[in-house]
């Protein structure tokens, strides 16, 4: 797909594309661009997301990781096993909370997500090139004011 092809108006005669269909349209190229940069680190787009949530989030659950990377919680168990399979995480009971297991990142978790974060860097880099940083600024809050107005 082109710039053009995206372009917010094809014609002056024609609708401008809504911006849910923009965003959709974004989130493909950017999702495809995601799943081959990280794959050269061994990390699936849900990895890396599990995994940089755990950097920012102290302990969270499986299921709290399931609706952050919005995949069933069958889904991100079989992720978060295979993360602590591989050394990228451990999982610790949650003292007082039953058979609650809190994820925590390794230092190989942390290394390797370091890497992934060159890659996704290299990435926004290119997304971003054409934009300077106060609209970055702006579209960065205002997609997450959209985002509160679908789940608060």
């Amino acid at each position: 797909m082109t710039d053009r092809e995206i372009s917010p108006a094809a014609s002056p005669d024609s609708p401008a594309p809504r911006v849910s269909y923009l965003v959709f349209r974004l989130e493909r190229y950017i999702r495809g661009r995601l799943d081959e940069a990280l794959a050269r680190h061994g990390v699936t787009t849900t990895e890396y997301m599990a995994l940089s949530e755990l950097r920012l989030r102290d302990g969270p659950s499986s299921a709290d990781l399931a609706r952050i990377a919005f995949v069933t919680p069958q889904a991100m168990s079989l992720v978060i096993r295979d993360l602590e399979r591989r050394g990228l995480i451990r999982r610790d009971p949650q003292p007082g909370a039953g058979r609650v297991l809190r994820a925590r990142l390794t230092r190989e978790g942390l290394s390797t997500l370091r890497r992934c974060d060159r890659s996704v860097d290299e990435i926004e880099a290119l997304m971003f090139a054409e934009v300077d940083d106060t609209a970055r600024k702006t579209l960065a809050e205002s997609l997450s004011a959209c985002a509160r107005g679908l789940h608060p």
